[in-house]
């Protein structure tokens, strides 16, 4: 066997060293996959076998493309949150859903936010998580972290903690500040801190003054995604959706929260709310997923558009 010595490469708050590569010359069947797959240019073929090379680009990052190639189980990735343990045989063809199962679930998604009086069972969630986990979420080992919120009282009080938060943040919205910033950050801003933040604030707080949450409609499950320092903005919100497909494949009412992110990253309070609910970091991208049993049954869908699609000539 040969190896590539252990040094610094992409670094994550889970890790900053680069993977181990072992390569079993015996095993080795020469085939070049291994050089085929891997961006990082970590391979060559000499004299019929694979060799790890002296100028990868920046280091194994322990994506597992050779091993989970390799015809002959000759090579094994470790280090980086990687083992060969962590290999599968992947499902059958035959299991795969068809595209008009995929759309057909996809189009029966509606934001739920009335809820049954039910509990979302613990294998649930682990299947959730499961599924949620899966997802792509930029260079490896993933960088995003969960909150889980598994019960009503436990949804309830974070609400209740949010909106006592956003209460010591209404001169964010006053009209003398607002009326001092807008020529520092602008119209558009300035239009949404008037139109969305200053609403929103106000009814989540009078609403849960009356004991109506309005923040994660007493959901019975909540989960927040969110990176650290590390992370691609984009990696949590695909897990959030991977997460939010899982529970509506598993009878779950599901809606995206994006109305709590943004306010608990900056400022002494924000820290002190996310230290309560051991949430490691500030993350310039995350996402709230409230789950539950649906309480109503919608009958119709509703076609979505983008905003634009421009094929390029």
């Amino acid at each position: 066997m040969n190896k590539c010595d252990l040094k610094m490469a992409i670094p994550t708050s889970r890790t900053s060293e680069r993977g181990e590569i072992c390569i079993d010359q015996i095993r080795c069947n020469g085939c070049g996959r291994c050089v085929e797959v891997c961006k990082d240019f970590n391979f060559r073929i000499s004299a019929g076998k694979a060799e790890i090379t002296s100028n990868p680009l920046f280091g194994c990052v322990a994506c597992g493309h050779c091993m989970a190639i390799c015809p002959t189980d000759a090579i094994k990735i470790c280090g980086r949150e990687l083992s060969a343990d962590d290999l599968f045989i992947l499902p059958a063809k035959e299991t795969n859903a068809t595209y008009e199962q995929l759309l057909a679930l996809l189009q029966k998604r509606r934001s739920i936010r009335e809820f049954a009086d039910k509990p979302v069972e613990r294998e649930i969630i682990q299947k959730i998580l499961a599924a949620a986990s899966t997802a792509p979420m930029g260079i490896p080992p993933s960088d995003v972290h969960l909150m889980i919120l598994d019960s009503p009282g436990k949804v309830r009080k974070f609400s209740e903690d949010f909106c006592n938060f956003l209460l010591s943040l209404k001169w964010l919205v006053s009209g003398w500040f607002l009326a001092v910033m807008r020529p520092v950050w602008g119209k558009t801003i300035d239009q949404m801190m008037r139109e969305f933040v200053k609403p929103i604030i106000r009814v989540y707080t009078e609403s849960m003054t009356r004991r109506i949450d309005l923040v994660t409609y007493d959901a019975p499950l909540a989960i927040y995604f969110y990176g650290s320092p590390y992370t691609d903005p984009a990696d949590p919100l695909i897990a959030a959706t991977y997460a939010m497909i899982a529970g509506e494949s598993l009878g779950l009412g599901t809606c995206m929260i994006g109305g709590i992110h943004p306010f608990i990253q900056y400022g002494g309070k924000a820290k002190q709310l996310r230290e309560k609910y051991g949430i490691k970091f500030k993350s310039r991208e995350g996402l709230f997923v409230i789950f539950g049993y649906p309480k109503v049954k919608y009958l119709k869908g509703i076609r979505r558009t983008f905003a634009s699609v421009d094929i390029r000539n």
